[in-house]
């Protein structure tokens, strides 16, 4: 399926997804411990029941039974040298079940190994699992790909660069919040938003953990910063253990679909249901909510920048804004001298100073002789991240590092700077694009600095022209006027 005809369909009406895939299948005798992916294909009649019974209840789009059959988890279970057929056919599996009544999803999730520093995976090793397991679900006929359960944003990130780059099927993407709004790791639900939606995936949202009445709150956040189609795929409530030591969920499926009109209200227009849904819940989230519609929002001429775990919202009529630019050498011997020990005392020194005193974006520059500068920029990059919350804008002069910062930076940031001169336009706009980041348009030329007024419009003129071909609009721009006396 093409991204167009998929966020034509999303804008068109209520989109509904199937509901759980794992509490069913417990139910219906699959044991705690097994691998899911092999014991479903030595039961495919359960799973081709099931997901006909999601398509006959409502469901335009089933998830495949990947969810866990990227190279990592088989490895649990020793299955890693089938990671081709058990994607393959697990998917064509789903595809038979819906019978070309509905689309079906590849499913990706997290691989359960965390990202450095607190694990062992490294960023593009994690880009590099994703990849391979989206080629293998693609080849095998899957209309779309949801990557979703995600408790950290980073590695949703990593999933999403992955289908960016090595798929050309829509993107939904969901996270799991807690009920104090946040992930596991911390992201909120403006911040997934904003970072996601730089990463040009067609739909975002929540699934999983809590029931419709404690997602409303984190749909109607993305809501004020996305116009992406907004995901809801609630438990069936809270969770407990049965009699038979079963996990159970305290929600019926009449009150799941009453209390799921909050949840189109808030905004959510792609709706199903995670642990402890069944086909009856679809149903009758249908019945109650298919004559609803979601009025759109238009955020045209609102600024977006984020980390992992902070939001900034900002436009022409809000208050002035500090962006710290201490973390630089340049002019800075006693920092210099830390760098290339490869200390980093005054970075941290410099960004909490910065944040105390006001600072809503922190600038990061490692321009200089003596050290690798992408190497300590993406080192600077994680230590600032620990110290402080604040978006941060990249500022190098070389390319490459810039790109490779964009890469592993886990939210939206600013680029400073993006000018005329032919080695940096044509270079950083695309990346600018490819990585959903903000930057600073400097009314620079070849020929240096406009020589008036005139010229320096023209210049900002053309860059602009430039950045709107690529599909970026004016709210992902930032002039700066370079002011003289």
């Amino acid at each position: 399926m093409e991204k167009e005809a998929f966020r034509k369909l999303c804008s068109e009406k209520i989109i509904y997804l199937d509901g759980a895939t794992g509490s069913n299948l417990m139910r219906a005798g699959m044991p705690a411990g097994v691998c899911p992916e092999q014991w479903i294909l030595e039961h495919e009649d359960v799973l081709v029941s099931l997901q006909q019974a999601y398509v006959q209840a409502g469901s335009d789009i089933v998830y495949a039974p990947t969810f866990t059959a990227n190279r990592i988890k088989l490895a649990e279970y020793g299955l890693e040298n089938d990671i081709k057929g058990i994607n393959v056919r697990l998917l064509q599996l789903s595809k038979k079940a819906v019978g070309g009544r509905a689309l079906v999803a590849g499913d990706l999730t997290m691989t359960g190994k965390q990202l450095k520093p607190m694990g062992p995976l490294e960023f593009e090793e994690l880009i590099d699992v994703y990849k391979e397991q989206i080629r293998y679900l693609e080849e095998a006929g899957a209309d779309l790909l949801v990557i979703e359960t995600m408790m950290s944003l980073q590695e949703t990130r990593a999933a999403a660069i992955a289908a960016m780059e090595a798929s050309s099927l829509p993107v939904m993407a969901t996270l799991t919040f807690e009920t104090d709004g946040r992930t596991l790791f911390g992201s909120d639900a403006a911040s997934a938003a904003i970072a996601l939606n730089g990463l040009h995936v067609d739909a975002i949202g929540a699934n999983c953990s809590t029931g419709p009445d404690k997602m409303c709150e984190v749909i109607r956040t993305m809501r004020e910063v996305t116009e992406l189609p907004l995901i809801a795929k609630p438990n069936a409530g809270l969770p407990s253990l049965d009699d038979e030591g079963m996990t159970v969920y305290d929600m019926d499926s009449d009150t799941f679909a009453e209390e799921m009109i909050q949840v189109v209200q808030s905004g959510a227009s792609v709706l199903g249901g995670c642990c402890g849904t069944t086909p009856e819940y679809i149903e009758k989230l249908k019945a109650k909510t298919s004559h609803l519609r979601v009025e759109k929002k238009s955020l045209t001429g609102r600024h977006f920048l984020c980390s992992e775990r902070q939001a900034l919202e900002f436009g022409l009529d809000d208050r002035f804004m500090i962006v710290g630019e201490r973390i630089n050498p340049t002019g800075k011997k006693k920092l210099q001298a830390e760098l290339r020990e490869g200390r980093l005392d005054l970075v941290g020194q410099f960004a909490a100073e910065q944040e105390e005193c006001g600072a809503k974006v922190l600038d990061i520059n490692m321009g200089m002789s003596g050290i690798d500068e992408k190497a300590m920029m993406l080192t600077v990059l994680e230590e600032v991240a620990n110290i402080t919350s604040l978006p941060l804008a990249i500022d190098s002069s070389h390319v490459d590092v810039i790109e490779a910062a964009l890469r592993r930076y886990p939210g939206r940031a600013l680029i400073n700077s993006i000018s005329y001169e032919s080695a940096k336009i044509d270079a950083l706009l695309p990346i600018a694009k490819k990585y959903g980041a903000m930057f600073i348009l400097l009314p620079l030329s070849d020929a240096g600095l406009p020589k008036d007024l005139n010229e320096k419009k023209e210049i900002i003129h053309k860059i602009l022209d430039r950045a709107l071909e690529l599909g970026m609009t004016k709210d992902d721009i930032v002039v700066d006027g370079l002011v003289a006396n």
